[in-house]
C-alpha cells in the first residue's frame, strides 16, 4: 500500500463517525454558524479535534460569560482566534448558550466502539526484526509536523530524512517510543492510538481508544499503552502488542464526580502509570507490575499507599488526595516526587509517591508549564527548571528544599525548555511573546542567559532537542513555511536547516528511552 493510498484510512474513518455523529438540532440556523466558524476545529459533532470538545461536561470549570469571552476575544497561548470581528454580541451569545446545550444523544465510547475501530496492519511478530535502513535506530528523530499531519523519520547523524509518513489529524501529547526504540506510538487529539514500526517504516496497529484524548504513555515495560481521556472521562488500558483494548478505568471520585485526563505518564522506576485529573484533586497511579497488589475500598489510613481507593483486578488505581487540581506534572528522576501546577494557580505542589500526600508547596509565579520541566545538578543540588507560559522567566527550584534559587529572566513567556547531559547550556523559547522568533541560552553554572538566537527573524522558534551525544541541538521554526534548524551545541553555529511544515516538535528515542534530564518523559 503506498503512503498516498494509506492516508485515505487516516481521513475516512473520521468524516463517517463525525457523520453519524451529527444530531437532529444541528440543522438550525445556530448550528450552521457552529458549522462555519468552530467546527474545523472542535468537530462537526462538537465532539472535539484540534480544539477540545465543546459539550457542557467539558466545560465545567468554565463559566459561560467566559465563554463569551473566549469566542469574541480568543485564547492567549492557544490557537482559539477571536471572532469579534466576525460575529455579533448577539451571536456570539447564541454560540455560547449552544455549546452548553446537551446534544440529543450523550456521545460514548465503549469497549465495543473501541474493537471496531481497531485495524491491524501487521500481526505482532510478522515483520522483520532489522532495520531496512543503514543509520543508528537510537539516533533517530520522530520530527511531528503539524502542518499537514505528517511525521519525518530523521537520521540523526547525517540530518537526513529516512521516511515522511501520514498520520492521524492534529497528534497531541508527543510520540512515545517502546523501551528498545524500535516503535513509537502516536496519540491524536480525537482518540486515535497508533503504532508504528521504525525498523520496517510501516504502521502495525491503529484503534480509536476515545473521543476526545489527551496524551499516551507507554509502560516501561513495554507491555502496555494507556490512554487518557477528556471524553468520555476514561483511561484505557491498551496491549502494547496490537494495541487491544484490555480495560476501561472510568475517572470518578468516591461521591461519583467524574473527571477530565489531563494528561497520563509512565512512572517507570516505580512500574506504574500517573494520571493527572482537570476536574478531581487527586492524582492516580496505576501499577502494572504483575506483582502489584491491588489495594480496597477502605484503605483510607494506610500512609504506605496514601488514601488510597481501588477496584478489584489488574490495573488497580491508587487515588492521591491533594488540596487543589494539578493539571500540569514534573516528576524526579526517581519518579519518587511529583510537582505539579493547576492552570489557575499561582504555586505548585510537591506530591511525595512514596507516603501518597502532598509534602511542600512551591512558588511558582508565572504559569509554570512543568510538562517542559528540565532538571540538572547545580552546585551539588539537583534542581529543576520551569519555564512560565505567562511571564518571561524560568524558575530554578532546589529539589531537596523546594525552595526558588532563582528566577532568570527572559525576553518574554516561553513554552519549551530543554537540555542533555553533555551541555553545560539549557535552550528556552519566547513563543508567547513579541520576540517569539528568539532561543536564550542558559549557562546552568552560572543561571543566566549567556546568548540569543534568531534563526528566522519574525518567525517563531521553539522546541529544542538534542541528538544522542549532545552535540547537536535541533530548533523547529513553528510555521506552515517552517523549518528543522541544527545548531552545533558547543558553538552555537548553525549546521543544516531542513523545510518543513509546522514542526512542532521533535524527539530522540534514545534521549526518550533513556529519561533524560534534558527532556520530558
Amino acid at each position: 500500500m503506498t503512503m498516498k493510498r494509506h492516508a485515505w484510512l487516516f481521513i475516512i474513518p473520521a468524516l463517517l463517525f463525525f457523520l453519524q455523529a451529527a444530531t437532529a438540532d444541528e440543522a438550525t440556523p445556530l448550528a450552521k454558524s457552529y458549522a462555519d466558524h468552530c467546527a474545523s476545529c472542535h468537530g462537526a459533532a462538537r465532539l472535539g479535534g484540534m480544539g477540545p470538545a465543546l459539550l457542557p461536561e467539558n466545560l465545567g470549570r468554565l463559566k459561560r460569560e467566559e465563554a463569551q469571552a473566549v469566542i469574541k476575544d480568543g485564547r492567549a497561548l492557544t490557537q482559539m482566534p477571536p471572532f469579534r470581528d466576525k460575529l455579533s454580541d448577539a451571536q456570539i451569545k447564541a454560540l455560547a448558550d449552544f455549546i452548553y446545550t446537551p446534544p440529543a444523544q450523550t456521545p460514548i465510547w465503549e469497549l465495543v466502539d473501541m474493537r471496531a475501530s481497531q485495524v491491524i496492519h501487521h500481526k505482532p511478530g510478522s515483520l522483520p526484526d532489522k532495520p531496512v535502513f543503514k543509520a543508528d535506530p537510537l539516533n533517530l528523530f520522530i520530527v511531528v509536523e503539524l502542518g499537514d499531519h505528517h511525521a519525518t523519520l530523521l537520521d540523526g547523524d547525517k540530518f537526513e530524512p529516512i521516511i515522511r509518513f501520514p498520520t492521524r489529524f492534529a497528534l497531541h501529547g508527543g510520540p512515545k517510543f517502546s523501551p528498545d526504540g524500535r516503535f513509537v506510538y502516536f496519540g491524536s487529539r480525537d482518540g486515535w492510538v497508533s503504532k508504528f514500526d521504525i525498523y520496517n517504516l510501516k504502521y502495525v496497529a491503529e484503534i480509536r481508544a476515545g473521543i476526545n484524548m489527551r496524551n499516551i504513555a507507554v509502560s516501561g515495560d513495554g507491555r502496555f499503552v494507556i490512554a487518557g481521556n477528556y471524553l468520555p472521562h476514561t483511561l484505557v488500558v491498551l496491549d502494547a502488542a496490537d494495541l487491544t483494548p484490555l480495560k476501561i478505568i472510568p475517572v470518578r471520585d468516591d461521591a461519583g464526580k467524574s473527571s477530565r485526563v489531563s494528561a497520563v505518564y509512565d512512572a517507570a522506576p516505580r512500574k506504574s502509570f500517573i494520571a493527572a485529573l482537570k476536574d478531581i484533586p487527586e492524582v492516580w497511579e496505576i501499577p502494572y507490575d504483575d506483582k502489584a497488589e491491588p489495594v480496597y475500598p477502605g484503605l483510607v489510613h494506610d500512609y504506605r499507599l496514601g488514601e488510597a481507593i481501588a477496584e478489584k483486578g489488574p490495573f488497580p488505581v491508587r487515588r492521591i488526595r491533594l488540596d487543589d487540581y494539578l493539571d500540569d506534572f514534573f516528576f524526579d528522576q526517581s519518579y519518587e516526587h511529583l510537582i505539579g501546577a493547576a492552570r489557575n494557580g499561582k504555586n505548585g505542589q510537591v506530591v511525595s509517591l512514596i507516603v501518597g500526600r502532598k509534602i511542600a508547596d512551591v512558588d511558582l509565579p508565572g504559569l509554570p508549564h512543568l510538562g517542559s520541566g528540565i532538571t540538572w545538578d547545580y552546585k551539588g543540588t539537583p534542581v529543576l527548571a520551569t519555564p512560565n507560559l505567562k511571564e518571561g522567566t524560568i524558575t530554578v527550584i532546589d529539589m531537596k528544599t523546594w525552595k526558588t534559587i532563582k528566577n532568570i529572566k527572559t525576553l518574554g513567556p516561553g513554552f519549551f525548555m530543554r537540555s542533555h547531559e553533555n551541555t553545560p547550556y539549557a535552550w528556552a523559547d519566547s513563543m508567547f511573546s513579541p520576540n517569539k522568533e528568539a532561543l536564550e541560552i542558559i549557562d546552568k553554572n552560572k543561571l543566566e542567559v549567556v546568548k540569543t538566537l534568531r534563526p528566522s527573524p519574525g518567525k517563531t522558534a521553539a522546541h529544542t532537542e538534542f541528538t544522542r551525544d549532545g552535540k547537536y541541538a535541533l530548533v523547529s521554526i513553528w510555521e506552515m513555511d517552517g523549518a528543522l534548524v541544527v545548531y552545533d551545541a558547543a558553538t552555537f553555529k548553525e549546521v543544516k536547516r531542513l523545510p518543513m511544515k509546522k514542526p512542532s516538535g521533535k524527539y530522540n528515542v534514545y534521549n526518550k528511552i533513556t529519561r533524560s534530564a534534558g527532556t520530558s518523559h
